[in-house]
């Protein structure tokens, strides 16, 4: 009578008879609250529907066993059947406990989807924590190859400049040895006239002073440089300027350049090399020109 009660309560509580009977005989009738957590658990189951699998000794067909625990054929089975149903109030009774424990049911099933909603959202942050991390450690590796390669190119720049002075410093005196005199008295043997510098005279009485002159010198080849000097520095730090960065259209291992001045016409010799900037009239910006150095 129990289970034949609990099935039916389970039909009044609105699961469909097949649902019923397969989540009772899969709990091994062992009453409505097993019954109720296996139809919570497997709802969503696709399969829920679908009659379970026949027992050992039972064909395809043949009605399965009956959950009085006794034969389908014979006297007990028909004493189950003629015994009275349950009363009204009973009936209510046990709907009401039944309904109490589907709320339960679905209240604790609740807690445990919210539990896991929130173990995934923890996962999630500490997934994305991680991956801001190694995103971080990636950046922070990719400035320091970039600060370690701008360190060796000025390195080998400064190095390049340093060589350029050592081969002008060389070069003086070995015109010095082949003129006579000091390198400081040494002159370019061939040397271009050219106008004068402007007079103090035609300048402004009151001249501003430039602590820096910004040179643009132009190429044979139509390109040009731009580059910012001290006022004081000689005429020398701009050839060695060209004589690093105008590439090859010139021919590397030749001699010095020769500079010449935009307007006034001037070219530039091996003593103004040695002269500032300042003296030579080309603060605060001037124009220069490069030419390919006649041979003597």
């Amino acid at each position: 009578m129990a289970e034949r009660t609990a099935l039916e309560s389970l039909i009044e509580m609105g699961f469909p008879r097949g649902r019923a009977e397969k989540a009772l005989a899969l709990t091994g009738n062992q009453g409505i609250e097993a019954a109720m957590d296996w139809l919570m658990e497997h709802e969503d189951d696709p399969d829920v529907d679908e009659p379970p699998a026949s027992p050992l000794g039972h064909s395809l067909g043949h009605e399965p066993p009956s959950y009085g625990g006794g034969s389908p054929e014979g006297p007990g089975s028909a004493r189950v059947e003629e015994k009275p149903p349950l009363s009204e109030e009973e009936k209510r009774e046990q709907t009401k406990r039944m309904l109490e424990l589907v709320a339960q049911k679905q209240k604790e099933r609740g807690e445990r989807e919210q539990r896991e909603a929130v173990e995934r959202e923890r996962q999630r942050r500490r997934q994305g924590q991680e991956l801001s991390a190694a995103r971080q450690r990636l950046q922070e590796d990719e400035m320091r190859r970039a600060a370690e390669e701008r360190r060796r190119e000025k390195a080998e720049e400064n190095a390049a400049r340093q060589r350029v002075r050592e081969k002008i410093e060389r070069d003086k005196v070995e015109r010095a040895k082949k003129f006579g005199g000091t390198a400081s008295q040494v002159t370019s043997p061939v040397s271009e006239p050219g106008p004068v510098p402007s007079s103090p005279s035609q300048e402004p009485p009151t001249k501003r002073e430039y602590d820096q002159c910004r040179i643009q010198v132009r190429l044979p080849d139509g390109t040009s440089l731009t580059q910012t000097f001290k006022a004081r520095e000689q005429l020398a730090a701009v050839r060695l300027y060209v004589e690093l960065h105008r590439g090859e259209e010139l021919g590397a291992g030749q001699d010095p350049v020769q500079l010449l001045s935009g307007f006034p016409r001037r070219a530039f010799s091996e003593a103004d090399m040695e002269r500032p900037l300042q003296e030579l009239g080309l603060v605060p910006s001037a124009v220069l020109i490069v030419a390919k150095k006649c041979a003597s």
